[in-house]
Order: C-alpha cells, then sequence, then structure tokens
C-alpha cells in the first residue's frame, strides 16, 4: 500500500501544472519541415509552453524524431535527391548513419499534403534528428521551462514496423532520462501499452493517453462503440461505461489528448471531476482555438503555434516567452 501512495505521489509530482499549454505539433508544422529541429527552433521563437514529437527507435537504438514508422514518400528524398517513389525502409531496419542519408525538409508537391500546409517554408537538407539532437538545441536556446510531449509511434496491427513496445519505451525513457529531462517531458501514445510500461518503470515521467474515434480506419476507439480495440492495452471501454475519461482514469492516466472533434461536453466535465487534463489535438482553426478556451480544455496540440498565439493573446491569457535560436 504504501509503495502504491509513493508511486502516487511521484506521478502527481511529474503532471505539468500549467495553466494552459500551447504545443507546437511536430515542433511547428504549418510553418517549417515536421518533427526536424528547424520546426522545433520556429516554435521556440515564437513561444510554446510544450514541444509536440513523435519518435522511432533505430536498428542500433537510437531515439529520432519522426511520425512514420517507415520512411513516408511525401516527405522523404533518397541519397539520390529523387522522391521515394513508395514508401521506404523501416526505421528499426535503419541505422542512425543510414537514416542520414535521406532529406527530410520539403513536403513532395503536388500532394494533398503540399496543399495543406502551403504554408509550410522549405528548408533542403534536412534530416532526422535524434531525441538528443532536440534536448540540446533546448538547452541552447536557454529555453529551461519548455516541456516536450513525446509519442510512441508504434501500433498494434503493424508488430513488424517498430521496435516491440518493452524496448521502445525503455530506450526513450532512458534518452529522457540521460538528458535530464524527466521533469519536462510527458509520454504520450495512442498505443497504451507503451503507457503501462512508462507507469511502471519510470513513474516520474507523465503519460498522456490519445485517443481518436475513428477505428479501424485510422483511429484507436471504434467511433460508434464500446468494443475493445487491440490499442489499448486490454482496457475495455464497455467495462466503464462506454467513457473514455472512466477508462483514461482505470489505466492509471491522467492527462487525456484526444482528437478535438471528438470531444463532447459530457466526457469534458467527466475528465474534470476525475482530476484529467484534457489536452486536445490538432486544432489550426483560430475559431476552433477560441470555442475549444472558452469550453475550458487545458490545452491545444496545433500546427501553427503563431494562431494559437494571437487567439491567446485577443483573450489576454499568459503566453510562453519566446526564446529565438538558430537550428
Amino acid at each position: 500500500m504504501l509503495r502504491h501512495v509513493a508511486i502516487a505521489a511521484i506521478v502527481a509530482a511529474a503532471m505539468p501544472t500549467l495553466a494552459f499549454d500551447l504545443q507546437g505539433h511536430r515542433g511547428a508544422r504549418g510553418l517549417a519541415p515536421e518533427n526536424t529541429l528547424p520546426a522545433f527552433a520556429a516554435a521556440l521563437s515564437l513561444g510554446v509552453d510544450t514541444l509536440e514529437l513523435d519518435t522511432g527507435v533505430t536498428k542500433d537504438g537510437i531515439v529520432v524524431i519522426g511520425h512514420d514508422p517507415r520512411l513516408n514518400p511525401a516527405v522523404t528524398r533518397g541519397p539520390d535527391g529523387q522522391w521515394l517513389a513508395a514508401t521506404g525502409a523501416a526505421i528499426r531496419d535503419l541505422t542512425w548513419e543510414e537514416l542520414q542519408r535521406y532529406d527530410v525538409g520539403r513536403i513532395q508537391p503536388g500532394t494533398r499534403y503540399a496543399e495543406t500546409f502551403a504554408s509550410q517554408k522549405p528548408i533542403d537538407g534536412t534530416r532526422m534528428p535524434r531525441l538528443a539532437d532536440l534536448f540540446a538545441l533546448v538547452k541552447k536556446s536557454g529555453n529551461d521551462t519548455v516541456r516536450f510531449n513525446i509519442e510512441t509511434k508504434i501500433t498494434p496491427v503493424d508488430p513488424q514496423a517498430t521496435v516491440p513496445p518493452e524496448p521502445f519505451a525503455r530506450a526513450l525513457i532512458q534518452a529522457i532520462r540521460d538528458a535530464g529531462m524527466t521533469q519536462r517531458s510527458t509520454i504520450q501514445s495512442f498505443d497504451w501499452r507503451t503507457l503501462q510500461i512508462v507507469q511502471r518503470e519510470a513513474p516520474e515521467i507523465a503519460t498522456v493517453y490519445l485517443t481518436f474515434r475513428r477505428y479501424p480506419d485510422s483511429g484507436n476507439l471504434h467511433r460508434n462503440s464500446s468494443a475493445l480495440t487491440p490499442w489499448t492495452a486490454g482496457f475495455d471501454l464497455s467495462a466503464h461505461g462506454g467513457s473514455v475519461p472512466r477508462m483514461v482514469h482505470a489505466a492509471g492516466g491522467r492527462i487525456w489528448s484526444p482528437f478535438h472533434g471528438d470531444l463532447d461536453d459530457q466526457d469534458l466535465a467527466e475528465a474534470k471531476r476525475l482530476g484529467i487534463q484534457v489536452v486536445v489535438w490538432t486544432v489550426n482553426q483560430p475559431a476552433d482555438m477560441i470555442r475549444l478556451i472558452e469550453r475550458g480544455v487545458d490545452g491545444i496540440i496545433t500546427d501553427r503555434p503563431d494562431l494559437l498565439r494571437q487567439v491567446m493573446a485577443d483573450k489576454g491569457m499568459t503566453l510562453p516567452r519566446p526564446t529565438p535560436v538558430a537550428p
């Protein structure tokens, strides 16, 4: 019993206590190439509370920052300078040195992705960074308060795409510990298996439970059903009356990050009653930002931290300080 009380105290101490959490999605994807040092530098230079990012683990065990378990042809050019013709190798099958042969500094022109992020400034020659490189960039900026919301990009429906949950979570935990960033980091995932490992083995690092009610197309929860999915580490939505906040709470979560279009007032109120912080993703339209702030969410993840800063300024909210830095 005493051990459980001690762990609960560690988890509570690890949780962020921001009045409102402005998170730059993949750094600042709307302004610079996603999940790269230029994108994180852009977010730091604007001023954000938290840098949101995705991670994978290479063949030689290095934690790298990138959204896709396999090289994405929409944002990747090979050593010959040409766009990949199809989905490339898995990150787990490449060494760090091999990854550095690929350019991720531009979206492939003519794609739907390029149309969506027409405001993104390309930076040719940009490489996929290590998590350690981001920590070094932040230290260089002199920002001693910005947080890191780090996603484990892993899926239970494609186990060959990444290293298994245990080595993935342990590599990430070690990288965070090595940088002395445990109190400034959260680990998030749609695949709750990694979150359970973090809670068991590194209770000083807070966890964030991501949800998206579009499964099986792309999310981790069924849209119109409480049926069990392979994403939630055995936690059954039907056992909690169909309430996502109650299921997150049962899993040991204290921060819930739903897709903003999935969040209804009943779930938001229930999360508040359970003491769960609600940080929604990914919100890029000012009207939606205003609506969600007025509904009482605890934070917003956005590709356009510049727009969210303006909304916050217009509402008289405290803004995170800018710390300009070159990547």
